[in-house]
């Protein structure tokens, strides 16, 4: 009976307090969505950044004194190595042909001869994309002949992950500040509306009601608004992502629309989770001081 009054009275207190319900799920949808759209954006730049991570690749050029049998052990190794996706095998004719395609010349009409040497492009797993990672691969490519000549771009690399980095610290710590305030504002906004029943809690604690018995109501009403502005933020990110977005900006819609899928289900977790944990210490400091 207790249990069944306790959920009857989360549900009809929103009823009850219409107006402070109705803040608290404003207050907790806005900052929700501002939530949402910072943490789509953060997840497209992570995903960017990881594709272009898979991207990366080393290109190692064999020396003229190599045989054919020498150079396909060689890229075998190679490709056994740990971080090495694949390993493609360029041939002088391919190089030559490579040339063409982007110069619209033949090389060996220019110089008579074909002076491009034997190469290999070896991808790398995004996580092994690193600068020290990579230093490692390419030492254990070295080991296996010393006259190979390895290159990759290190200046790029270099950039790419610096500014992940920075990236990273600005979103963590922006997401923190995000995270705080929307605690914050939820806390105080469930706060007010207790205040607003504070009679009604004391007359409970006057006829012997337990401090569980007061709060669990306010509880479940902190968590029913909680997914409702996670609900109404998952559907605002929603209209502006596969509405706004994909009509007016298809472009920036493909870069953002695979993180925006994770997001729905956050958002909604997070509104309940939020309701509750600010309608919790809510309760708690209000029974405390009372």
């Amino acid at each position: 009976m207790n249990l069944f009054f306790v959920i009857r009275e989360g549900f009809s207190g929103i009823w009850r307090a219409k107006l402070p319900a109705a803040v608290t799920v404003v207050v907790g949808f806005f900052a929700l969505v501002l939530l949402g759209l910072f943490a789509t954006v953060s997840l497209s730049f992570f995903d960017i950044i990881e594709e272009v991570r898979g991207r990366v690749e080393l290109e190692v050029f064999f020396p003229d004194r190599v045989s054919e049998e020498a150079v396909a052990m060689l890229s075998g190794n190679i490709e056994k190595l740990d971080g090495v996706r694949e390993v493609g095998y360029i041939s002088r004719d391919s190089a030559a042909a490579v040339f063409r395609q982007e110069f619209g010349k033949d090389i060996v009409e220019i110089l008579g001869l074909n002076p491009l040497p034997r190469s290999a492009k070896v991808l790398v797993n995004p996580r092994y994309a690193a600068p020290d990672s990579l230093k490692g691969i390419v030492t254990a490519i070295a080991a296996f002949e010393p006259d190979l000549d390895i290159r990759y771009n290190k200046v790029f690399l270099k950039q790419l992950e610096d500014n992940a980095r920075l990236f990273t610290v600005l979103t963590a710590g922006s997401g923190m500040l995000i995270a705080i305030a929307t605690i914050v504002l939820v806390g105080y906004t469930i706060r007010l509306a207790i205040y607003s029943r504070q009679q009604k809690i004391k007359t409970m604690r006057l006829v012997g009601a337990a401090n569980w018995f007061i709060s669990a109501p306010y509880i479940i009403e902190g968590g029913i608004q909680g997914l409702l502005a996670g609900g109404f933020a998952a559907l605002a990110i929603y209209l502006l992502s596969d509405q706004l977005l994909l009509r007016y900006e298809p472009g920036i819609y493909e870069v953002l629309h695979p993180s925006t899928v994770y997001v729905y289900p956050v958002l909604v977790g997070l509104g309940f989770f939020l309701g509750v944990f600010g309608s919790s210490v809510a309760v708690r400091k209000y029974l405390r001081k009372a």
